[in-house]
C-alpha cells in the first residue's frame, strides 16, 4: 500500500512539472479546442506599414507664420544725474536743478507682426512708446531703422513701416469670427530677448474686457505661454494664420503664469486700416464719465434695476452738457442700441462718427427722456 502511495505521488509531481512548462513555454497548446477564447472580445488595430507614426504637430503653421514675425529694439534718451546722491529730495531742495546731468539711452524690446509686404508692421504701443529709435530685426537676420506711422493707445496698438526694398512675408489673417474657446494657439514672439520662439496653448475665453489694461478691451485669454518680449508677437491658429496680438500676461513676479491676452484680429485690423489710411484713429465722444450701477447704487438712487450706466461727471461745454445731459442720468440707450453696462456704453459712443447726431434715451427721476447729441471727436489720451 505504502509503495502505491508513493507511486501516485511521484506521478502528480512530474505531471505538474509538464503541465508548469507547457504553461510557461506553449501556452497555445493549452488554447487549442477551448470555447471561450476571452471573455471580451477587443477590436485592435492593424499595425502600421514600416516605421511609420502618427505624431500631433504644428510645425506647419510655425513655419507658415514665423517669417512674418519680427524682433523689435527701441531705445530713447534719458537725462540722469551724474551723482545718484543728487536724486534726493534733501539735495533737490538746496541745489534744484542746476546740478550736473548726463543723458543715457535706456533701451527696451518687442514683437511685431508684417502685415503688409510693403513693409507695414503691426504691433503694441506700448512697445514703441516714447523710443526715439526703433530698429527692426527679421527672421533672416536683416535689420532695418523703422518708423511709426501711427498709434493709438486706447486700443495698445501702433504701425512701423520699414523700407526692406523687397517684397516681405506678410502674415495671413484668420477669418473673422473663426475663433472659439478651446480652439489650440500658438503665441510667436521674443520672450525675454532670446530669440524667436513659439509656445502654445488653447483659447481660455474671449470677450474679456473690465480688466483695466486699455480703455477699449475685448481680449483674446489664451494659456499659450506669453513673456515680457512676447508683446506685440502673433498670436496665430493651427492653419498658420494670425488671429490675435499678444499684449498681456497676468503675472504676480513678472513671468508667464498661463494667463495671456491677445487683441482680437478684427479689433486690430480696423485700428490698423485707420492708422495707414489717415495715421490716426477717430473715435465719437460726448465727455461723460460713467460708472457701473451696482445694487447698492440703484438702492441709493431708488432705481428700479441695474440697467444701463450712471452718468456720474459731464464735461463743461462739452456736448452731453450742451445737449442737457446732467450727472445722475443713467443712460439707456445710444442711438437705438441697449446699454448694458459702461464699457458697452464706451464702444457704442466710439462708434458713432464725429459731427453726426445721436439720442440717446436716458431715466431722470423715474421718467425716461431722450436728448439729441452732436457727437465730438475723442480727445487723444494724455501721456501716462
Amino acid at each position: 500500500m505504502r509503495r502505491l502511495w508513493l507511486i501516485f505521488a511521484q506521478a502528480v509531481t512530474v505531471s505538474l512539472a509538464v503541465l508548469f512548462v507547457v504553461q510557461t513555454l506553449k501556452p497555445g497548446w493549452l488554447d487549442r479546442g477551448s470555447a471561450g477564447g476571452r471573455v471580451v472580445a477587443v477590436q485592435e488595430a492593424a499595425a502600421p506599414p514600416g516605421n511609420i507614426r502618427k505624431v500631433v504637430s504644428y510645425s506647419y503653421a510655425a513655419q507658415k507664420a514665423l517669417p512674418s514675425v519680427v524682433h523689435i529694439y527701441t531705445s530713447q534718451e534719458v537725462r540722469a544725474p551724474l551723482n545718484p546722491l543728487l536724486n534726493d529730495p534733501f539735495f533737490r531742495h538746496f541745489f534744484g536743478d542746476r546740478y550736473e546731468v548726463r543723458p543715457q539711452r535706456r533701451s527696451g524690446l518687442g514683437s511685431g507682426v508684417i502685415v503688409g509686404p510693403d513693409g507695414y508692421i503691426l504691433t503694441n504701443n506700448h512697445v514703441i512708446e516714447a523710443a526715439d529709435q526703433i530698429e527692426v530685426a527679421l527672421q533672416d537676420g536683416r535689420k532695418f531703422k523703422a518708423r511709426v506711422v501711427g498709434a493709438d493707445p486706447d486700443t495698445d496698438l501702433a504701425v512701423l513701416r520699414i523700407d526692406a526694398g523687397a517684397k516681405l512675408p506678410a502674415i495671413t489673417f484668420a477669418p473673422s469670427g473663426s475663433l472659439r474657446v478651446g480652439d489650440v494657439v500658438l503665441a510667436i514672439g521674443n520672450p525675454f530677448g532670446v530669440g524667436q520662439t513659439v509656445t502654445s496653448g488653447i483659447v481660455s475665453a474671449l470677450g474679456r474686457s473690465h480688466l483695466g489694461i486699455n480703455a477699449f478691451e475685448d481680449f483674446i485669454q489664451t494659456d499659450a505661454a506669453i513673456n515680457p518680449g512676447n508683446s506685440g508677437g502673433a498670436l496665430i491658429d493651427t492653419n498658420g494664420n494670425l488671429v490675435g496680438i499678444n499684449t498681456a500676461i497676468y503675472s504676480q513676479n513678472g513671468g508667464s503664469m498661463g494667463i495671456g491676452f491677445a487683441i482680437p484680429i478684427s479689433l486690430a485690423k480696423n485700428v490698423m486700416d485707420q492708422i495707414i489710411k489717415t495715421g490716426t484713429v477717430t473715435r465719437g465722444w460726448v465727455g461723460i464719465e460713467v460708472q457701473e450701477i451696482t445694487p447698492e447704487l440703484a438702492d441709493s438712487f431708488k432705481l428700479p434695476d441695474t440697467e444701463g450706466a450712471l452718468i456720474a461727471g459731464v464735461m463743461r461745454g462739452g456736448p452731453a452738457d450742451r445737449a442737457g445731459i446732467r450727472p445722475g442720468d443713467v443712460l439707456m440707450t445710444v442711438a437705438g442700441r441697449r446699454v448694458t453696462d459702461a464699457q458697452s456704453m464706451l464702444e457704442m459712443i466710439a462708434e458713432l462718427r464725429p459731427g453726426s447726431r445721436a439720442q440717446f434715451g436716458l431715466r431722470r427721476g423715474g421718467k425716461s427722456v431722450d436728448l439729441a447729441v452732436t457727437i465730438g471727436k475723442r480727445p487723444k489720451p494724455r501721456p501716462g
